[in-house]
């Protein structure tokens, strides 16, 4: 099993473009599906997730290549809307898929769909907003099948701003007779994305980045070309590594507004940030403060997706912080593996205390999960001596090679397939 080997203390500098976001690609490439013909969607980062979803969408019969990151698909001969069980349960984002193969066959057949274990993540919000559209749900032991002869426009509420079962009745209600609007969206710039490329290809939408989202049905689609936006997740990430690291890096080629909240927050822990166009600049010289209070919220809050990020730099800080997380209950998993390297963070109903230490220490980690692994590589690079993070499969899920990031920007990080640490051995002589 591949790992990563970190040796740490040393401050981040440079600058790094921040390549697109895979919450933005995912949906993007499962929308394409709606239309036949040939799609070019630029800026698409090599991630297992984006492999994945390329993997189901030739299984459905769909020509895909993706070079550069550039994907090219011709979904001309998709032939089929029965989703391969093997491949749903590897990745959650192929729910996706739901709505656009509905809107294009009338039916589609899914099973249970896989990804990062961080707690209950049911896709009843999914299945309700398709019924309204006139779906019909029907269960065949671990199988389901939604189908419909007809979709018809209508209102939906969501009872929460799910950001994935806003961007499924979207796709389906493009191709819905009528207007169809959805209150209490999401307002995620992932979903602002989607509605930019469905309107490419012909759709109809307006309001995606509100509450209120508004459908009009069209019965044509053409294919396009596309670029998406930069991942927010993986800026915000680096926001914090170089604060948690004493450095100074620069991010290119991202969208500020999108990350407001969690520039916020690092603000509040004495980081220096400034913004210009598409170019963020970050240095945390100083001993990061204490944050009295973050809570995890749907955007435009703070995202719980930057949340164990943020709590690595808060270990670091002068004085008490509590992080609450409200949208994922098993979201601390990764709190154990930072009290290997030192931590002292407590958790208690759904919020975590996090006493700040002068340092923390390397240690042989695992990632649990996407974000959770993140975290661990921030801990390593900001730590005395070596860190092993081990599982790193996860976080190969949402950023494209992750040691290459860091060596960019000067960490002493390296993947290794083998039990050898070669960074502990170079830095026992050095």
């Amino acid at each position: 099993m591949e790992k990563l080997v970190i040796e740490g203390g040393k401050p981040l500098s440079g600058s790094i473009r921040i390549h697109g976001a895979k919450n933005a690609a995912l949906p993007i490439l499962a929308a394409s599906v709606m239309v036949e013909g040939t799609h070019v969607i630029e800026n698409v980062p090599d991630l297992l997730d984006i492999q994945t979803m390329l993997s189901i969408l030739r299984r459905l019969g769909c020509q895909a290549e993706h070079r550069q990151q550039i994907v090219t698909l011709d979904t001309s001969k998709v032939s089929t809307s029965h989703i391969p069980e093997d491949l749903m349960g590897q990745m959650r984002s192929s729910i996706f898929l739901m709505g656009p193969l509905l809107a294009r066959f009338g039916e589609v057949q899914i099973y249970q769909p896989g990804g990062c274990a961080i707690g209950e993540r049911k896709i009843d919000l999914h299945l309700k907003g398709l019924e309204a559209l006139g779906a019909e749900i029907t269960y065949e032991e671990s199988r389901l099948i939604c189908s419909a002869a007809r979709l018809t426009g209508t209102d939906i509420h969501l009872d929460f701003p799910s950001v994935g079962a806003t961007e499924n009745i979207m796709m389906a209600a493009v191709k819905a007779h009528g207007i169809t609007t959805i209150t209490n969206a999401a307002r995620e710039p992932e979903i602002q994305d989607l509605q930019n490329f469905l309107n490419r290809m012909g759709a109809r939408i307006i309001g995606a980045g509100t509450d209120t989202i508004t459908i009009e049905g069209v019965t044509r689609l053409s294919p396009c070309k596309y670029r998406v936006i930069p991942d927010r997740i993986v800026a915000g990430t680096l926001l914090v590594a170089a604060a948690a690291t004493r450095g100074t890096i620069t991010l290119q080629h991202v969208n500020p507004s999108h990350l407001t909240s969690a520039m916020h927050v690092l603000k509040r822990a004495g980081v220096q940030i400034t913004s210009e166009g598409d170019i963020i600049t970050v240095s945390g010289h100083s001993r990061p403060r204490a944050v009295e209070r973050i809570v995890t919220s749907p955007f435009p809050a703070f995202p719980t997706d930057l949340q164990s990020q943020v709590m690595v730099l808060l270990c670091l800080a002068d004085g008490i912080s509590i992080m609450k997380e409200t949208i994922f209950e098993g979201r601390f998993k990764h709190v154990d593996e930072l009290s290997r390297m030192g931590a002292d963070i407590s958790v208690d109903l759904g919020s975590a205390f996090i006493r700040g230490v002068p340092r923390l220490y390397g240690a042989t980690v695992e990632a649990t999960d996407l974000r959770a692994g993140a975290a661990l590589v921030i801990a390593g690079l900001a730590a005395t001596g070596v860190t092993v993070v081990e599982q790193i499969h996860h976080i190969d899920r949402g950023y494209d090679r992750i040691e290459r990031i860091f060596q960019h920007l000067g960490a002493n990080i390296e993947r290794t397939s083998t039990a050898k640490q070669p960074l502990l051995q170079r830095s026992n002589h050095s």
